[in-house]
């Protein structure tokens, strides 16, 4: 009886063991505290992102029970921009000059907003300003914009424009175009637009070190976060007053080797364009995971830029999680190996809540990957030994005597 309680004894440890096997496959977890419904969002800590794959292809939400683990499923939600680029139809109506410059009259058919238009010119170097007016009948005339610069410049060192004429929402039946120019602009496309996307939210992330070095007439600018952490927006803050437009490019590092010389970084491209005194300087790009970012600034001829310690900043990450069964709930992470997981929810097709109670996260812990049950001696007790090996002495005690008895 007692051979038989140990045995079932280790297959339930076995059993455990199983259960837990999953979860062991993984080196992070963290504790989920407040689940009182069904659907709640977890918001993803920075620290998570130092451990997990480049796609967040290892992360699961595991609960357990004293005989089972569980899977919750999750949609991965991030806080991408809303909304989108409406072109509104319009009529080019008119186009005339005076010794002010060149005008362009547009009529609006409906009685839509704008809050953007967009210019193409066949011209390929200039630098004009242009006003804008609205008018409902076209005998009253109000200012939209004023003085506000265009430009183009494409030479063998540069290639850039700017010709994106952005101003609140106005509306209006017709706008007028004033481009002052001494020569006519060949203007082949317009688009009037009304930018309803609602921008993105971020999280900023604090920079551990900025350094500026100038190299061969390039100003290489070096940004190292405290961590690796999910990137899509830089800023840089220029503190020249004069003109400037000077190509860019935005690198990061996505991979590095120990040497006897001290790291080698391999650097993955991000985005390029243009520094500009007519712009914000700032850049958004597909999300990457990185901790150590590079700007170069082509200078080439001219005197370094200014330039101060940039902001960079991240979408906010969350899962929407939906928890079906009571249990002890860890959201864990860092599997190389995993791939992503494929739930019925992030199929389309569901009714999913909104405004959900976010759950307390506890502090991340390792996951022990040592766990072993080591199954107990049959027989512990030695009596028990000795008394088999009696029977068996026993028996071939007897069984010889029989054979003797049988050769008499």
């Amino acid at each position: 009886m007692r051979t038989r309680t140990k045995i079932a004894t280790i297959a339930l440890l076995g059993f455990g063991v199983a259960s837990f096997g999953q979860i062991q496959n993984y080196d992070k977890q963290i504790r989920l505290s407040g689940i009182t419904e069904q659907w709640h969002s977890i918001a993803l800590p920075d620290t998570l992102f130092a451990d997990v794959q480049n796609g967040l292809a290892d992360i699961r939400v595991y609960g357990v029970t004293e005989i089972d683990t569980l899977e919750a499923p999750y949609l991965l939600q991030v806080s991408h921009s809303k909304g989108d680029l409406s072109k509104i139809d319009f009529k080019l109506i008119n186009s005339s000059s005076n010794k002010n410059g060149y005008y362009y009259t547009y009529e609006i058919p409906t009685s839509k907003s704008i809050n953007e238009i967009q210019l193409s010119f066949k011209d390929e170097n200039f630098d004009w300003n242009v006003t804008l007016e609205g008018s409902q009948n076209q005998q009253e005339w109000f200012t939209v914009l004023e003085d506000y610069r265009i430009l183009s410049i494409k030479n063998n060192q540069t290639d850039y424009s700017f010709t994106h004429l952005n101003f609140p929402n106005a509306k209006y039946r017709y706008y007028r175009l004033l481009v002052k120019s001494d020569s006519q602009p060949n203007l082949v496309h317009s688009s009037l637009n009304l930018d309803s996307i609602i921008p993105a939210k971020y999280r900023d992330y604090a920079i551990e070190t900025f350094d500026v070095i100038q190299e061969n007439k390039n100003s290489v600018i070096t940004i190292d976060l405290k961590a690796r952490l999910p990137i899509s927006y830089i800023k840089l803050d220029v503190s020249d007053k004069v003109d400037y437009y000077r190509p860019m490019e935005i690198t990061y590092v996505s991979d590095s080797v120990k040497t006897e010389k001290g790291w080698r970084y391999r650097y993955s491209a991000l985005t390029a364009g243009t520094l500009s005194s007519l712009e914000d300087n700032t850049f958004k790009f597909k999300t990457v995971l990185a901790q150590r970012l590079q700007v170069l600034v082509h200078n080439y001829d001219n005197e370094p830029l200014a330039i101060s310690k940039p902001e960079v900043k991240g979408y906010t990450h969350k899962l929407l999680a939906r928890f079906d069964k009571p249990a002890t709930y860890f959201l864990v992470y860092g599997n190389q190996n995993a791939r992503t997981p494929i739930y019925d929810i992030s199929k389309g097709g569901f009714k999913l809540p909104e405004n959900v109670a976010a759950l307390i996260l506890d502090k991340p812990e390792p996951i022990s990957k040592n766990t072993t049950v080591e199954a107990s001696p049959l027989f512990e007790n030695k009596w028990w030994l000795w008394g088999i090996m009696g029977i068996i002495m026993l028996v071939l005690g007897v069984f010889t005597l029989k054979m003797v008895r049988k050769e008499n």
